[in-house]
């Protein structure tokens, strides 16, 4: 079968790397643990496949034509791509294997657990273990506190990458109890007339909390928490007016939506990790995964 110019693959053009790194056939032949015969021969046969030679002997020995000089830089990308190629390929097939922190609120983590998602995960990666950092608050990633986090509100670290999952929507909710008692508020400039539930003092910049400070500066807060779960323990419990995650409010049957979603609010849930975590092999199965999983997440975190 006749060839033809580009009839050739990455191994033609080893020996043309070689005697250009090396200066001579001898040299090449040692570096490819072949013989010089064996490299002269190669490179006489890519060149006659491309129709011009690629060497020529000298009284020194052989050495590379104009021709096979005007090759090499292209050689050598070709050469990079290869060797880039086969690192990312080492990387893609190394058995993966240790453990990934997570953080992300304790609800997320319930209703994480009682999905598919986790048992996807260890399927896809048997050697790797996720083991959960339980926190309301903003757990540091560059503090090397937790590889990655599920987590909604603002991003302005500037030191983090990551993959928006969805949108972090609130309502105001009160329960049954509660309604029957004192009322239904009927707007949010209402809520400065009832009792009302939110963050403690250890959480005082969440937007929760700097929202209800500014809608209802003089209202009673009756029940103040450090967590999302206690707020809504607290509404349940018909203390007061509570504005939740729709993903919880509107799961449980005791609790009523008072006020429809609050704009200011709204965040966007995101999967973050750190540039330089980003890329090792544990993280990466992980984000990869949680990626490749968006669509399935969201309504888990989002309701």
């Amino acid at each position: 079968m006749a060839h033809t110019p580009l009839d050739f693959d990455w191994d033609d053009l080893k020996p043309l790397l070689a005697v250009a790194q090396h200066g001579s056939t001898l040299a090449a032949g040692r570096a490819l643990g072949v013989d010089a015969s064996t490299v002269q021969r190669r490179l006489s046969g890519l060149g006659r496949r491309l129709g011009q030679p690629l060497v020529e002997r000298q009284p020194s020995g052989y050495r590379l034509t104009a021709f096979g000089e005007a090759l090499l830089p292209q050689a050598r990308r070709v050469e990079a791509a290869v060797a880039e190629f086969q690192q990312q390929l080492a990387v893609a097939t190394a058995e993966v294997a240790g453990v990934v922190r997570v953080t992300c609120p304790e609800p997320i983590v319930y209703r994480i657990t009682r999905s598919t998602l986790l048992q996807r995960f260890g399927e896809r990666h048997p050697g790797l273990q996720v083991h959960f950092v339980m926190s309301d608050r903003y757990v540091d990633l560059t503090r090397g506190e937790a590889d990655v986090a599920l987590r909604s509100g603002d991003t302005d670290d500037g030191a983090l990458v990551g993959r928006k999952i969805g949108d972090s929507v609130w309502a105001v909710y009160a329960s049954t109890d509660y309604l029957a008692r004192h009322g239904r508020p009927q707007s949010i400039e209402d809520l400065a007339n009832h009792a009302l539930v939110g963050f403690d003092d250890t959480m005082p910049t969440h937007r929760l909390s700097v929202w209800l400070h500014r809608i209802a500066p003089e209202a009673a807060i009756v029940a103040r928490n450090n967590s999302v779960l206690g707020l809504v323990q607290s509404a349940r419990a018909g203390l007061g007016v509570a504005p939740l995650p729709v993903a919880l409010g509107d799961a449980e049957p005791d609790l009523v939506r008072v006020i429809e979603p609050v704009a200011e609010l709204t965040r966007t849930w995101r999967v973050l990790t750190t540039p330089a975590l980003r890329h090792t092999p544990r993280v990466a199965a992980f984000f990869d995964f949680i990626v490749d999983e968006i669509d399935t997440l969201r309504p888990i975190i989002t309701g």
